[in-house]
């Protein structure tokens, strides 16, 4: 299968036309949710990255692929919005208490260790997961019945403050990876402390996808629709 990628199109359009992009975009920490609307060129310019070998990976991603890449801009939007609900809204709602037991769990035992870090840590974790919790509430009853009923256009007011928390989390994900050295995991660390590496890691990478289809799909999509 033979692809182009054009170094001028935004990381949101190629994530988009070529899902399995994102994997290279988050290698090397590219933004192409909250920040997807800038050039791939531009971005690799900011990160003393060569386009054309970034451009080659992504090429070599798509086509060594042995998932099925689904165009959800060219899905109803009923399906993408139960993608969604799928995805990531359930396993969410069951991973976020399970890394916070894991998080007090590492502090009490290991606090002593590092306590301003994991501390921090605890702190910013609970923030992002009540603030998750309180959006993807706010989707499930406001948002996503007013596109599912037709007035997914008339939505401009709820799609701004989704996206307004949107890079609220980006923030909070992003000052884990700091906290956590980038997901390096101690010398030091117990399984416990290696699994919630692991598992913040994930998170980071599937919320950033979540909001991906949101930003750079569901809600464009919607407004537009009539």
């Amino acid at each position: 299968m033979s692809i182009a990628i054009i170094p001028s199109n935004s990381l949101a359009q190629i994530a988009t036309e070529h899902p399995m992009s994102t994997r290279v975009f988050a290698r090397h920490q590219m933004d192409f949710c909250c920040g997807g609307n800038l050039p791939l060129l531009e971005i690799c310019e900011k990160k003393g990255l060569d386009v054309l070998k970034v451009v080659e990976e992504i090429c070599n991603e798509v086509q060594n692929s042995k998932e099925e890449e689904v165009r959800w801009d060219q899905t109803p939007l009923d399906d993408l919005m139960d993608h969604i609900l799928a995805r990531y809204h359930q396993p969410l709602k069951e991973e976020l208490p399970r890394l916070e037991a894991m998080l007090d769990k590492v502090y009490q035992v290991h606090g002593e260790k590092d306590p301003e870090r994991l501390l921090s840590l605890v702190n910013v974790f609970r923030a992002l997961k009540e603030e998750l919790k309180d959006h993807m509430e706010k989707e499930e009853v406001i948002l996503f019945p007013m596109i599912r009923t037709g007035q997914g256009a008339m939505a401009g007011c709820p799609i701004s403050v989704m996206e307004m928390e949107h890079k609220s989390a980006g923030a909070s994900l992003c000052k884990i990876r700091q906290l956590t050295d980038e997901y390096q995991v101690p010398s030091q660390a117990c399984n416990t402390w290696r699994a919630l590496w692991h598992g913040l890691k994930e998170l980071e990478e599937s919320t950033h996808q979540h909001i991906h289809l949101e930003n750079n799909i569901l809600h464009p999509r919607a407004l537009s629709s009539s």
